[in-house]
C-alpha cells in the first residue's frame, strides 16, 4: 500500500486525537466517576490506534493498544481512577505525540517506552496499588430464558418494527436482594425504557410490579433505534439494580460461506469491538448479472458502511474492485452497532444490487479459515479510508477524526450533519494570498488610471471591482484565520506537569480561546506563549506555604486572555504570584553588565521590569528543567517584535504581574492613511490612528524641551516625521497650519505632523529586506496604484 499520499492527514488527524484524548483526561481528572470522559477518551485512542496500524506505524500501534486496555478497564469499573493511574495515562499520551511528531519530521515513530508499557500492564493487571473495585459480571447479548408469550397483536408489532429497523430485545432486570424500594426502581426502569423506545409487555404484569408482587426478577419485551449493549448499560445506572441481561427476539443471520482471512491485528479489532457491544459481521454482495457500472455500486456500498461503522477487510482487494476485477460477488468485514437486518435492508437499496447476505464473526471461526482458506486469502489486504471524490476504500478499525473508531450511537437529538469542512495546505493559502496581494496592488493602479480618464463606464467597473475583491479579501484572511484554541489547548496539561513538578497549586484559566489570529502568526506565538507560562509558575506563583503566609489562597492563578482590538490581537498573561521584585532584578542586571549603576538611578519601574526580557538575564538562583539557564524571555521579546508586535510588562511585588502581548490579526494586508512630506509619501496603519486634526502654530506648547499640543484635555508631544525621516527641505516655511494625525499605543498619545492628508487606502506589506533591517520607525514598504514606493511608519517604535 502506497501510504505517503495519506501521511499528512495521518498527522493531521493524529494531533487532532491525541489533543483531544489530553483535553478529556484533564476533565477526567476534574470528575473521575463521569465514564462518559473516559468513552471519549477510548475512542480517540482506538480510531488512533487503527490509524497507526494501517499506515504502518506498530510502535504507536501497540502503545496506543496498551493505552486502550486501561482505559477499558476503568471504562468498565475493574479500576478506578486515581491520579497515578492518570499520570501514567498522561505519560503515554506524550510519548505518543512525540512518536507523531517525529513521523512529522521524517522519522520512523519509534521510541522507547518500554517503563510506560510495564506500567501501563500493571494497571492493567490491578497490580498498581489501586483499590480495585469488582466488576458487575459481563453477560453476553445471547438468548434470555424467556418468560414472555407473545399474542398474534404482540408478534405482529415486533415483525413491523424489525422492518422498519428497530431492534426487539427481550430484557431481564433482576434487582438487588436488599433493595427497599422494588416499586420505585421498577418505575425508573421503565422510565429509561419510555424514554428510548416502546414497552411491548412485561412479566409480571406492570399492576403486579407496582404493587411490588415479584421477587427480585422481572422481563419486559422492548422495541428500539438503541443497541443492547446501549440499553444495558443505561439501565444498570439505576441504583440497587444487580444484572441486565438483553437478548434480540428474532431469527439469527444467514451464514455467509466465508472467504475472509484475519490477520492478529484484524483479529484484534473484531474481538475487542465484541467486548465493546459491536456487532462484527461478514457480508456478501451480490450484483446482478446485467450491472454495468460495478466500481460505482461497490462505492455506493462502501458509502453505507462507512456511515454506519468501520470496514476491517474486503475480498477482492480495494484496487481490485475499483478496476471492476471481479465477477458480482465480493465480501467485506465489518464492525458496527447496526444489527444484520439493518444493514442487509440498507445495503438492498443500492440500484442493481440482488443479494445481501450478513452473518455474524464468531470468535471460533478464525482457526478455520486458517486452514481452509490461505490461497484466497493471500489477496485480501487493508486500505486506508476512501477519498470520496475516487473510488471506495476499505477502512481499517478507525480512521477520520469525525468518527470514533467504533461508532458510538448518536443521540435522537442531534440530526446527523455532513462534513462540510476540507483541510487544505497552508502553503496554498499563501500562494493564494501573493497572488491576492499582486491584484490588490494592481487594484490601486486602475483607481488611479480611473481617476486620470475620467471615464463613466471605467469608473464603474473599476468601483465593482473593488467591491468585489474587498469581498475576495475578507474571505482570503478569513481562511487564514485560526482560533488562538488551538496554541491555547497545549497549556493545562503542562500547568498539571509543572504543578505537579515544583509542588505548587495552580489553577489556569483560560479566555477568549475563540479569538482568531492569522495562521502565520499563530505558527510563532506557541513557543513564546510556553516561556511565558512557565515563567509566570516558577518565578510568579508561590508555593503553598509563601502564599499562607502572604495571606493569599494556596492555589495561584494563572490567567491567559485573548482579545480583538482594532487590527491587532492582545494575548495577557496574568498570575497573581510575587510580582517582579525591583531590587534583585536591578541587582542582577547591573551583575551582568546589561545597565550600569549610574543607568538604574533614572529607570522607571517599567524599564526595570523590561530588563527580564534581556538577553542572558535571569534571577532564578538555581538552574532547574523549567527555567534559570537565560534563554526564554529574550526569545520572546525577538519573536513578537519579528511579527510586527511588542510586549509590556505590568508588575506589582507580592500582588502579580501581567505580560501583555500585542500582535497584528495578519501580516500582509493593512489599511493605511497615506500622508505626504514635502514630495515623499508614507503610510499610517490606521489601526494606530485616533483621529487627524489641523492645528494652529500659536497651539504649539514646548514643555521639558518638547513640543506639546492640548488634545482634548491631555497634552500630546508632536514628532515632526519631517525631522525624524531627515526629508529634503526645499525651503523652510513657516506655516500657519499644521497637519496632525493622533496616534496612540496602549495609553500613550502623540500627534505625527505631516504637510497633508491623502487618503486611507488598502495595502500590501512588503518587508524591506535583509539589507534594511534596522531602519528606525519604519516597519515596511507598500508599492502603490502609481508604482511608487510608500514607506509604512512604525508608530509604536516612534512612541516609545
Amino acid at each position: 500500500m502506497e501510504v505517503n499520499q495519506y501521511l499528512e492527514m495521518f498527522i493531521e488527524e493524529s494531533k487532532d486525537h491525541l489533543q483531544a484524548c489530553s483535553e478529556h483526561l484533564l476533565e477526567l481528572e476534574k470528575n473521575p466517576d463521569d465514564l462518559a470522559i473516559v468513552g471519549e477518551i477510548f475512542r480517540s485512542a482506538h480510531t488512533l490506534k487503527g490509524m497507526s496500524a494501517t499506515m504502518g506505524f506498530e510502535d504507536l500501534a501497540d502503545l496506543t493498544h496498551k493505552m486502550e486496555n486501561v482505559l477499558d478497564a476503568i471504562r468498565n469499573e475493574k479500576i478506578h481512577v486515581s491520579p497515578e493511574i492518570l499520570d501514567v495515562v498522561f505519560e503515554s499520551v506524550d510519548h505518543l505525540e512525540e512518536m507523531v511528531m517525529d513521523i512529522a519530521n521524517g522519522g520512523d515513530g519509534k521510541r522507547d517506552v518500554s517503563s510506560t508499557v510495564a506500567q501501563l500492564k500493571r494497571i492493567e493487571l490491578g497490580e498498581y496499588a489501586i483499590p480495585e473495585v469488582v466488576a458487575t459480571t459481563e453477560t453476553p447479548v445471547t438468548a434470555v430464558a424467556s418468560m414472555l408469550e407473545y399474542d398474534g397483536f404482540e408478534q405482529t408489532v415486533i415483525s413491523q418494527s424489525a422492518e422498519q429497523g428497530f431492534n426487539a430485545f427481550e430484557i431481564s432486570v433482576k434487582l438487588r436482594e436488599d433493595c427497599l424500594l422494588k416499586a420505585a426502581r421498577v418505575f425508573m426502569v421503565f422510565e429509561i425504557l419510555e424514554k428510548y423506545g416502546d414497552v411491548i409487555k412485561s412479566n409480571p404484569s406492570v399492576e403486579k410490579l407496582e404493587d411490588e408482587q415479584f421477587d427480585q426478577q422481572f422481563y419486559v419485551a422492548f422495541v428500539t433505534k438503541e443497541s443492547a449493549e446501549d440499553m444495558k448499560n443505561k439501565i444498570m445506572k439505576v441504583s440497587e439494580v444487580e444484572e441486565v441481561i438483553v437478548a434480540t427476539i428474532g431469527k439469527p443471520a444467514t451464514a455467509v460461506a466465508s472467504v475472509l482471512e484475519y490477520d492478529g491485528f484484524e483479529q484484534t479489532v473484531i474481538s475487542q469491538s465484541a467486548e465493546q457491544g459491536f456487532n462484527a459481521f461478514e457480508i456478501s454482495v451480490k450484483l446482478r448479472e446485467d450491472c454495468l457500472l460495478k466500481a460505482a455500486r461497490v462505492f455506493m456500498v462502501f458509502e453505507i458502511l462507512e456511515k454506519d461503522g468501520d470496514v476491517i477487510k474486503s475480498n477482492p482487494s480495494v484496487e481490485k474492485l475499483e478496476d471492476e476485477q471481479f465477477d458480482q460477488q465480493f465480501y467485506v468485514a465489518f464492525v458496527t452497532k447496526e444489527s444484520a437486518e439493518d444493514m442487509q435492508k440498507k445495503i438492498m437499496k443500492v440500484s442493481e444490487v440482488e443479494e445481501v447476505i450478513v452473518a455474524t464473526i464468531e470468535h471460533k471461526q478464525y482457526s478455520e479459515k486458517e486452514q481452509a482458506i490461505q490461497e484466497v486469502a493471500a489477496t485480501a489486504t487493508v486500505e486506508v479510508e476512501a477519498q470520496p471524490a475516487t473510488a471506495p476504500e476499505t477502512n481499517t478499525a478507525a480512521s477520520t477524526p469525525a468518527k470514533a473508531a467504533a461508532p458510538a450511537k448518536t443521540d435522537k437529538s442531534h440530526a446527523p450533519v455532513g462534513n462540510k469542512t476540507i483541510r487544505v495546505n497552508i502553503e496554498r493559502l499563501d500562494i493564494l494570498m501573493n497572488l491576492f496581494e499582486e491584484l490588490v496592488i494592481d487594484r490601486g493602479r486602475l483607481q488611479s488610471i480611473s481617476t486620470e480618464v475620467n471615464h463613466g463606464e471605467l469608473n464603474e467597473t473599476v468601483e465593482r471591482m473593488s467591491r468585489v475583491m474587498g469581498d475576495l479579501q475578507t474571505i482570503i484572511l478569513t481562511m487564514r484565520m485560526v482560533p488562538v484554541e488551538t496554541v491555547f489547548n497545549r497549556f493545562p496539561k503542562m500547568i498539571r506537569q509543572l504543578s505537579r513538578d515544583l509542588n505548587k497549586k495552580i489553577n489556569l484559566e483560560i479566555i477568549g480561546a475563540e479569538t482568531e489570529l492569522d495562521r502565520t502568526v499563530i505558527d510563532e506565538i506557541g513557543d513564546p506563549l510556553v516561556h511565558l507560562i512557565r515563567n509566570s509558575v516558577d518565578h510568579g506563583i508561590e508555593n503553598p506555604t509563601a502564599r499562607r503566609a502572604k495571606g493569599k489562597p494556596e492555589e495561584g492563578t494563572v490567567v491567559l486572555r485573548a482579545y480583538h482590538s482594532g487590527n491587532y490581537v492582545f494575548i495577557e498573561i496574568e498570575d497573581d504570584g510575587a510580582g517582579i521584585n525591583r531590587e534583585k532584578v536591578l541587582a542582577k542586571a547591573i551583575s551582568k553588565g546589561i545597565v550600569t549603576q549610574e543607568q538604574s538611578y533614572s529607570m522607571s519601574d517599567k524599564q526595570i521590569n523590561e530588563l527580564i526580557l534581556a538577553s542572558g538575564f535571569s534571577t532564578a538562583d538555581v538552574i532547574s528543567d523549567v527555567s534559570g539557564r537565560g534563554v526564554g524571555l529574550d526569545v520572546v521579546k525577538t519573536t513578537i517584535e519579528s511579527l510586527g508586535g511588542n510586549i509590556s510588562i505590568e508588575s506589582t511585588q507580592d500582588v502579580g504581574s501581567v505580560f501583555s502581548i500585542q500582535l497584528p490579526l495578519t501580516l500582509s494586508i493593512i489599511s493605511v492613511m497615506l500622508v505626504e512630506i514635502e514630495k515623499e509619501i508614507y503610510a499610517i496603519p490606521l489601526s494606530s490612528i485616533i483621529e487627524t486634526s489641523i492645528i494652529r502654530s500659536s497651539e504649539i506648547m514646548n514643555a521639558h524641551n518638547q513640543k506639546v499640543i492640548d488634545f482634548r484635555g491631555k497634552v500630546v508631544p508632536l514628532v515632526f516625521l519631517e525631522e525624524i525621516f531627515e526629508v529634503p527641505c526645499k525651503e523652510p516655511q513657516d506655516d500657519e497650519f499644521h497637519s496632525v494625525v493622533i496616534v496612540r499605543k496602549g495609553e500613550k498619545l502623540a500627534g505625527l505632523v505631516v504637510d497633508s492628508f491623502i487618503g486611507q487606502q488598502e495595502i500590501v506589506l512588503k518587508s524591506l529586506g535583509n539589507y534594511l533591517t534596522n531602519i528606525f520607525a519604519i516597519s515596511g514598504a507598500t508599492i502603490l496604484g502609481n508604482g511608487k514606493v510608500a514607506l509604512i511608519v512604525d508608530c509604536n517604535a516612534l512612541i516609545k
